[in-house]
């Protein structure tokens, strides 16, 4: 199939997905319809692409950054009118046009390709996807299902369940891959809310986020004080129905919105 003598490459981050069970976890919460245009963003040597050209789809967008994959892929998918393959690197290109994303992500680049794919808090995607299938680090799929007061719970849950509804799919243990990561990963499905924060009030959120977990062991009242007039912190709190004694990471995404809503009106 034309990959023949290539070998997965640390500096892509290049770990095979080879485990048929988790693949078929992966496209069943995609829940493809014909209508849909998906975005695959890593295919590798196909094992992915492969059950996703399986199902009912529309299109099939697919970047690959590795040049000696390229071939293959094509070799392997290319009689399929509904494969489109474009080579280059996801974070500095156009992307395609498509309504869901279905990925093994480079654990290296996960960070800014979710800020590519979802946009930020305070400035959120235009023409936004209806749903995410990614396959994670686990360390930070947990960190965006995290509910409050977890040890997992963090300024990135925040911002991402203000964005969207996280939800846990399934864990993925190395001797899932070939070759074997040294850490777990897990399946996640984010589907972008409908309506995002008012922009204000995101900016405001971000500020408060910014502020409290730089400092995240210590309680609010020592971390938001700066942002209200001395002695106006508890008659802001209270508003929100916060305690000045919680920590960040006790805050519910809903309370951090309350906080800045409050912040906004009274302030």
């Amino acid at each position: 199939m034309g990959f023949s003598g290539h070998t997965a490459r640390k500096r892509f981050g290049q770990h095979w997905l080879i485990d048929a069970a988790v693949l078929n976890s992966i496209v069943a919460a995609a829940k493809l319809q014909a209508t849909d245009r998906v975005l695959e963003i890593g295919p590798g040597r196909g094992a992915l692409t492969e059950k996703i050209l399986e199902q009912p789809l529309q299109r099939l967008e697919a970047i690959e950054l590795d040049r000696d994959l390229v071939v293959g892929l094509q070799q392997r998918f290319g009689k399929d009118p509904r494969f489109n393959l474009h080579q280059g690197d996801a974070l500095a290109m156009a992307l395609p046009t498509a309504n869901k994303v279905v990925a093994n992500i480079p654990y290296n680049i996960t960070g800014p390709l979710l800020e590519i794919l979802l946009g930020r808090l305070d400035q959120p995607r235009s023409n936004g996807f209806d749903s995410l299938v990614l396959l994670l680090q686990q360390e930070v799929a947990q960190r965006i299902t995290a509910a409050p007061g977890s040890s997992s719970f963090s300024a990135l849950s925040v911002r991402l369940q203000l964005q969207c509804f996280c939800e846990k799919v399934c864990e993925v243990p190395p001797r899932c891959f070939q070759p074997p990561p040294k850490v777990n990963s897990e399946v996640i499905c984010l589907r972008p809310l409908a309506e995002p924060l008012q922009l204000n009030i995101a900016i405001t959120v971000e500020k408060l986020l910014k502020s409290a977990f730089a400092a995240r062991r210590k309680m609010l009242r020592n971390t938001l004080c700066q942002f209200v007039p001395e002695g106006e912190l508890q008659n802001w709190l209270n508003q929100a129905n916060v305690s000045a004694q919680q920590r960040p990471q006790e805050i519910g995404p809903n309370k951090w919105v309350a906080l800045a809503t409050a912040l906004l009106a009274e302030f």
